[in-house]
Order: structure tokens, then sequence, then C-alpha cells
């Protein structure tokens, strides 16, 4: 089942299994099932420490355990997790055979602590980049935590039970039954929700730091960039990040990064942390930043209620997708509405859905999901698609997918709790029409975390930091990069070239600053003698 070289790369990671290991499996007769116990029957092979045994007991099939031998540690597949869950696999097996858990002794102790039994369940897409990073935490928990249980359910192979959950996006977590989030978390902001008290025990951790002399918000390209040229300074550098690799997280292929032919989001933000990570750098990762307060010592407000400092600030808080604003939007977010074609897309398998937005985001997404879903309609608002023409070219090959322009999305439909449709004003006729479906993806672009900064340094008309050619915002001592700012061409290798010309900013205006104190102490002292 399994192709040579993966084979050959899971065998040495087998090597590292310390503890016994038993793949107990739960299979019929289908042909999903013959699939799985192919997988399971190729990774005992590759093991002395690992037994396979089959057993009738779980409801869902196929699915399988891999249990510690003697103990009451392991983790549920229901499914067979290749594509982007194959790291989770392979991670599940050295972990529950004894191969240590890379997370802080800090957020290990925590789990430890938890108090409570805790039954987690994840829906996951195969195709979701974003997933692997919830089912990986909450298999991490249920090892450290015997009392944390976690079964990884792949949504497109348990149709039933999506449906009936009504759900309509990956990753979805259940605990006790009861809906817990959706969307990429980590083990800190799934401890967050467990633990209330970490929160205020957090904010009087950071709030009694030393200030730093770059502080960077934003963990993306360009503040990871900005990172690592300030620490290579030798100065003092913290980054405080919603979540470190930001937009990147949700991009699926990456081909155009110079030096790196082709890679994922997830897989370049892990890179992006981990080069951070050897230099002498204070990651805060899960804080989301709320005020800036300029000043000789500027200070950055957290939503926890910490306070950080810092004699220059980096803002690097990227952009996030951009909503169309219509009725029904929000209200159906994550029951129909979506922005991740890759990860959701499974999920209206044999359904009519559309896509808004006529760019290359937009047809790109129109493209995928016509290999999965039964029809996909694209509304763009302008006389014309905008994509490349190749891309224009492939799309109106396809015979499942109509193309409406001059079209106005005016509201998307529901019945209450998902969606059913949506309306659209034709520009040119100006009659509204509707279009049945039960999914809705918006492709529209992106518009930059700035709402914390108004009225603490100039913005553009678009909502972008206004920044000169050496990052320099209108504060002094504050920098911003990456596309957040007025830089135009929106794109990874631009973001960290800016991270690292904001740094160079910094450190230069913190260098005439030690200067011109020095001056100043010496006016002072020679008036006063």
């Amino acid at each position: 089942m399994l192709e040579a070289n993966v084979k050959d790369q899971l065998q040495s990671y087998m090597e590292r299994i310390s503890e016994p290991v038993e793949l107990v499996a739960h299979l019929d007769g289908g042909a999903k099932s013959t699939e799985l116990r192919e997988l399971l029957q190729e990774i005992e092979s590759m093991s002395d420490k690992v037994t396979l045994v089959e057993s009738g007991d779980s409801q869902r099939k196929p699915s399988f355990e891999i249990r510690r031998a003697g103990t009451d540690i392991g983790i549920t597949f229901a499914g067979i997790p290749m594509g982007h869950e194959f790291t989770s696999l392979v991670l599940a097996l050295l972990q529950v055979g004894g191969h240590p858990i890379k997370l802080d002794e800090a957020v290990i102790e925590q789990i430890r602590n938890l108090d409570g039994d805790y039954e987690f369940e994840t829906y996951f897409s195969l195709s979701c980049q974003n997933c692997p990073d919830v089912v990986q935490a909450l298999n991490a928990m249920s090892i450290i935590n015997p009392r944390i249980k976690h079964v990884a359910i792949d949504g497109a192979l348990y149709q039933d039970e999506v449906d009936a959950r009504q759900i309509m996006s990956v990753p979805t977590m259940f605990l006790n039954g009861e809906k817990f989030g959706q969307g990429r978390s980590s083990v800190e902001e799934i401890l967050a929700q467990l633990d209330t008290g970490a929160s205020s025990r957090k904010a009087e951790e950071l709030s009694a730091r030393e200030p730093y002399d770059v502080l960077i918000v934003g963990g993306g390209p360009a503040g990871a960039a900005a990172a690592v040229y300030a620490a290579r300074k030798g100065i003092r550098t913290g980054v405080v990040a919603e979540r470190f690799g930001g937009q990147v997280l949700d991009t699926n292929a990456i081909e155009n990064f110079i030096s790196v032919k082709e890679t994922d989001g997830p897989k370049f933000a892990a890179a992006l942390e981990e080069h951070v990570k050897t230099y002498d750098v204070d990651i805060m990762n899960v804080q989301r930043a709320e005020k800036l307060i300029p000043g000789k010592m500027i200070e950055v407000r957290l939503a926890n209620g910490a306070s950080l400092k810092g004699k220059s600030v980096i803002l690097a808080t990227g952009a996030r997708w951009r909503n169309i604003n219509v009725p029904g939007e929000d209200e159906y977010r994550n029951a129909g509405v979506a922005y991740c074609p890759h990860c959701d897309g499974p999920l209206f398998k044999g359904k009519d859905v559309a896509v808004i937005g006529g760019g290359n985001s937009g047809v790109e997404a129109a493209i995928d999901l016509a290999g999965v879903v039964r029809h996909v309609t694209l509304i763009e608002f302008a006389d014309e698609l905008k994509a490349d023409a190749v891309l224009q070219r492939k799309l109106r090959s396809l015979s499942n997918v109509d193309v409406i322009v001059s079209a106005q999305t005016t509201e998307i439909l529901g019945d209450g709790k998902k969606v059913n449709g949506l309306t659209y004003k034709d520009r040119q006729s100006g009659e509204s029409k509707k279009v049945d479906l039960e999914g809705v993806f918006i492709q529209i672009g992106l518009v930059p975390n700035t709402e914390w900064l108004k009225g603490s340094l100039s913005l553009s008309k678009f909502g972008e930091i206004e920044i000169d050619a050496k990052g320099q915002t209108s504060v002094p001592g504050v920098f911003a990069a990456g596309d957040v700012t007025t830089v135009p061409y929106k794109q990874i290798v631009i973001a960290a070239g800016d991270g690292a010309k904001a740094a160079l900013g910094a450190f230069d205006h913190l260098i005439r600053s030690s200067v011109s104190d020095e001056e100043e102490a010496t006016t002072t002292e020679n008036a006063t003698a």
C-alpha cells in the first residue's frame, strides 16, 4: 500500500519505538477495511515491538487503536490516516511507543494536572492542512494524561455522522458529545479552554518580563524574519503572536519561495518557527495584541490583560480572509459558509456549492472543488474574471462549473441551521436571482489586521500601516512589515524581506536613540556642573 520511499522512511522512524505497541483494528468486509488492514500489516512488519490484533468491538469500522501494551495509554483513528494525516499516524506510533513528546515541560505538567475526564472527537479531512495540528495536539494530550481520550475521524468516510452532527467545516472538535471548537488549534489554545485559570496566570507571567530591545507582534514570515535578523544583532528580542505562522498556516501549496521548490503552509510555518528557535528569541504564542501605546518605552497590551514593553516594536500582524459582509455570512459561518476549499471541500462531496471571487484564489478554489462536489457556481462582481488565463482555460473546461460575472452577492440563505442558497443581483439588468446550494466558499482577498491600531499610528484608506523605505511607521520606534503594510504585492518572499528590513531599521533606531540619550545625559551633566 505504501510507496517504497515512504515505507523506507517509516521504517527508520519505527526503530525509535521503545515500548510494546498494540494495533487493535476494527474492520468489516468493505474495501476501506481491506485497505486499512493492509496498512496496519505493513506497519506491524516493520517492528518487533508492534503487534496487530483484530476486534469487532467498535461501532466505527474501519477504525483502529494504537495502545501502549499493558497500559491505558492510547489513541484511536476512525479511518485511514493518509494524506495530511500520515504525519499524525507516524507521531502517534512513536509517542505511544515511548518516544518523547516535544512540548515545553510547563505545558506537559499543565496537561498532567488537568482534573476531569475528557472524551474528544475530531472530524478531519485528508486534504485539510489545518487538521493535523488539532489531531496531533489532542493525541499528545491523551498520551500525557490517560484521562483524556481522543478519536480522530475522517469526515469523508463517516458522512452519516457528519450530516447528523451538521459538520460543515474541519477540523471540528467535540468534547463529551458537545461541540468544543472549530478550526486550527494548538495544545496551548485547547488548554486555555480547559484550564480556565491559565489565562490570568499567563498574564501575570508576561507582565513581569523585562522590556525588549525589539518586540515583534506577529509570527508569520515577516515576523519570523524580523526575529532572526534582530536576534543576530545580539539584542533582546521577543515575538508575541496569536498563532505562529500566521496566514501561511492556511496556505496549501507554496511553489514560489526562492530556494524552496515545493512545500505547503504548515510545513513552511514549522520551518519558520524552528529557525527562530535556533536563536535567543522569547516566543510568546497564542497571545493577541489589543492596544499599542507609543512612548519612549513602547507598550503593547494583550487580550489577556498582560502588558509587554519594548524600546522598539515591529508590527507584523498580517491579514485575514476578507468578508463579503452580506446577511447570512456570519450566521452560517462554518455551517455552509467556508473560506478554505482544501480543508472543507471533502465535506461537500456530491453537493452543490458556490465560490465567490474570480481572482486566482477563487478560480483555483472552483477547480479544486469541481473534483469533489456535484456542481460549482463561480460568482464574480466584475464584468470578467481576473484570474490568470491558464486558470480560466482550465476552469471553463470543466463540465460541472458555471461562471456568472457582473453579479453582486446580496444574501446567503439558510434554514436556520445551515446554508441552502444565495441571492445575487445581475448588475447588467438589476434583476435579483437565486441559486440553490449547500455551501459558499468566499475567496475575495485579504484585509489587514489593524483594527487594534486605529488612532495609534497612520493607516491608509484600506487600513494598511503606512511605512517608509525602512519600515518606519508614523510613530518613532514603531516599524511594520508584511501584508499588514502599504507595500504592494502581498507575497511570502516579500513579507520575509520586509521583516528583515524592519529589523535592520529598528536596530538602526536603537543605535541612534542610544547616542541621543548619551548626548542628552552629557548636556544635562554639563549644565548641572
